[in-house]
């Protein structure tokens, strides 16, 4: 560190708020180190802010990380959605116009500040049913777009829109489950660009003891085309659902049966956010040993966390 005034080099003066001071050995000014602006400002050093990051990816609750880190729950919270804005950032300008074979879409469910059947009229807007909506490409594993909101054509629209957007003009083939409004939000925004079949599963109903611990099990498909002249071979939504799986294990806000649901819609989306970015970028899927996007020839190196904050 050099004085502005004397362009002599200075000492070192202790530190301010974990910044390195310095003191003038001629005029006796004290300068502090310019604050890293990854964080937007923050006081959480980035190096204990990606720790936080990396527990919360791995389905560490907030209370948890709190008990780990001896970080404050409203820094963390705080950090979570400046997280989520960038890998929001990173996404959108990054999933775009890739080229793609099969796409399968799903929806996952969870919920924001209490379930569906017990929102009241005063509460936030967000509250209840909250969907998040994953389109994903089967041979790369790339997440191509997410979106959240309740399980409705509006929010339907919004994602198939989403999805127009991050891939490339070339035919590919989609399918999905049988929620309704995929039917007419794909033959209306992509019908010049894909073949599009219904995968229907019936499942059996429940076995007495079963309804809160164990899945439903499929008593039948029915596979229904819908657009184009779709291959049968390729009509599957098994890679999306696994990722739904790796979902459940590695955002705690979507662990069924317990006390870490998010209570803000903010938050909730923040989360979805980091968690497919980290998906896409960090995160080595075993049966490619590369990250998705490294197989998209998005990227050419395994991310880290920091490297996502620092991106966008």
């Amino acid at each position: 560190m050099t004085c502005h005034s004397c362009r002599t080099e200075c000492r070192k003066f202790g530190k301010r708020q974990n910044r390195q001071r310095y003191q003038c050995t001629q005029c006796r000014k004290v300068f502090t180190d310019a604050r890293n602006n990854t964080l937007d400002g923050m006081y959480l050093p980035v190096e204990k802010a990606e720790m936080v990051l990396k527990l919360l990816l791995e389905g560490n609750s907030v209370s948890s990380v709190v008990r780990l880190t001896d970080v404050h729950q409203k820094t963390i919270l705080k950090l979570l959605v400046l997280a989520g804005e960038k890998c929001e950032r990173i996404m959108a300008e990054k999933i775009r116009n890739v080229k793609v074979q099969d796409v399968e879409c799903d929806e996952l469910w969870s919920w924001v500040g209490c379930k569906q059947k017990r929102v009241r009229p005063e509460h936030d807007p967000g509250f209840g049913d909250a969907y998040t909506f994953v389109a994903i490409e089967r041979n790369t594993k790339l997440v191509l777009n997410i979106a959240l909101g309740k399980r409705d054509q509006s929010t339907t629209d919004v994602f198939i829109e989403g999805l127009r957007l991050a891939t490339s003009p070339s035919h590919f083939q989609i399918t999905t489950d049988g929620f309704a409004p995929y039917r007419s939000a794909i033959t209306t925004t992509l019908h010049d660009r894909c073949d599009y079949a219904m995968l229907i599963k019936v499942y059996r109903a429940a076995s007495e003891g079963e309804a809160r611990y164990s899945p439903a099990e499929v008593a039948s498909t029915e596979v229904v085309p819908v657009m184009g002249q779709p291959d049968p071979a390729r009509i599957c939504t098994s890679i999306v659902e696994g990722s739904n799986l790796s979902t459940r294990m590695g955002v705690r806000r979507f662990t069924r049966l317990t006390n870490g649901f998010s209570k803000k819609f903010e938050n909730h989306w923040a989360a979805v956010a980091v968690w497919f970015t980290f998906y896409n970028f960090c995160r080595v899927h075993k049966s490619l040993r590369v990250t998705p996007a490294m197989e998209a020839g998005i990227a050419d190196h395994v991310w880290s966390v920091r490297e996502l904050l620092e991106a966008a």
